[in-house]
């Protein structure tokens, strides 16, 4: 191969070793396996053939090694040669040498090299999408940053160092609101094969996406003094956060808070204004609950056996507080004490009605079943909306029922303020 030739071809992938940060190596090592693919389809075989490639000459050789034979030994001429014609080149060959042929890769003709061109590009592709599943797959929970470039309606696609990150909407803060050429920060979720392509996804709906951001912000959270026992989110409108310290001398819940809240005001930002309750963790779950359900107060907590299934009783003011805009603070705190929890008021007896009472209008059967979910008082009953009852009675009390018994109980305290 012609010297000029030769150092192009060097040249060209020392180009293409520095863009795509591939090892210099493996990229002569993809050249050599083009290089013998051409030379099976033209020949049927490669041993008989040597690839020499010295990129720091930029030299590039194909020789071709033959045998030398008498002509009518010859059987195979990609692996024979016979002395007359390995003579017309090097008279002083003798029978059974080695004849060694250097070839130009003109010899391969020019489908031959665009087909060779094709199949390198495809190996670069391959290995580049190996590259980018294996570093990303390395990185799942890290917090990384990128330019936002292309906004879909169902998805939004963002650039970190030259690779398309996938951010779908379910994954997105739903008061986000990016524009192209934004600075995004999110966490890789996951990293998948897609029809062969590497896709990585992104979040910020994530509960590691907020661990990450205390580990960021709260120097003792990243140093494992303070260790994130529990989160549970509501992306966008709140969280809570259970913490411990191992340290006796710090206190958790005030150093992720930082001086007049300093530190977790860095992550409200980054969360569009969500509100992170952090509280103590604690192994009593009664304890636990109570610190959950914050900041309503708890007057007790009576748990199931099992531990799975919590009646919390509260002051009658602080109901609202308990349940949250939306039932947000509840949801949370079931989902943070993994127990589901259910709200009651505090009522002085005299100010309440006995279910029994509403026996004609009812029945029977429908005052057990509101007694077995814990409801021996009107007001008990009062305190639930019409699709809480139909779900803890799994339904054997209908919509139409549930909203039927709240008129006739709430009928019986009109002139009172329920």
């Amino acid at each position: 191969m012609s010297n000029d030739v030769s150092k192009k071809i060097i040249q060209s992938f020392a180009e293409i070793a520095k863009d795509k940060d591939m090892g210099k190596d493996l990229l002569l090592s993809i050249l050599e396996d083009v290089f013998r693919t051409m030379i099976r389809k033209k020949y049927g075989s490669d041993d008989a053939f040597e690839v020499i490639l010295n990129a720091d000459r930029g030299e590039i050789q194909i020789l071709h090694i033959r045998e030398v034979v008498p002509e009518e030994e010859l059987t195979d001429e990609v692996q024979e040669i016979t002395l007359e014609e390995a003579q017309k080149n090097d008279p002083d060959l003798e029978l059974y040498d080695e004849y060694a042929q250097e070839l130009s890769i003109q010899d391969f003709g020019r489908r031959a090299v665009m087909m060779a061109r094709q199949q390198l590009s495809q190996r670069i592709r391959e290995i580049e999408k190996d590259n980018i599943f294996e570093e990303y797959s390395d990185r799942v929970g890290e917090i990384v940053l990128g330019d936002v470039y292309q906004i879909r309606s169902r998805e939004m696609l963002v650039n970190h160092n030259g690779v398309e990150l996938v951010l779908p909407k379910d994954e997105q803060i739903y008061k986000d609101r990016y524009r192209k050429g934004d600075t995004i920060r999110a966490v890789v979720k996951e990293v998948k094969r897609y029809h062969g392509n590497p896709s990585v996804i992104i979040s910020r709906t994530s509960p590691i996406f907020l661990e990450r951001l205390f580990e960021n912000e709260i120097p003792e959270v990243f140093d494992g003094i303070i260790e994130l026992v529990r989160i549970a989110r509501d992306p966008g409108d709140r969280s809570k956060v259970a913490v411990r310290s191992h340290d006796e001398r710090v206190d958790p819940v005030g150093a992720c808070v930082g001086m007049k809240g300093i530190r977790i005001h860095a992550i409200v930002r980054e969360l569009q204004n969500e509100n992170i309750d952090v509280i103590n963790y604690t192994d009593d779950k009664h304890e636990f609950i109570k610190k959950a359900l914050q900041p309503a107060e708890v007057l007790s907590v009576d748990l199931s056996e099992d531990k799975s299934h919590a009646k919390v009783l509260v002051p009658a003011d602080e109901v609202s507080k308990a349940i949250g805009k939306g039932g947000v603070n509840i949801r949370l705190a079931s989902k943070l004490t993994d127990c589901e929890i259910d709200v009651y008021r505090e009522v002085e007896e005299e100010d309440d009605i006995d279910l029994g009472e509403f026996e004609i209008d009812f029945g029977a059967e429908v005052i057990d079943q509101l007694h077995e979910i814990g409801c021996d008082t009107a007001r008990q009953v009062l305190d639930l909306e019409e699709e809480e009852i139909v779900r803890r009675t799994d339904g054997e009390i209908t919509e139409e029922e549930a909203e039927r018994i709240i008129d006739i109980i709430a009928y019986e305290f009109e002139d009172e303020e329920v």
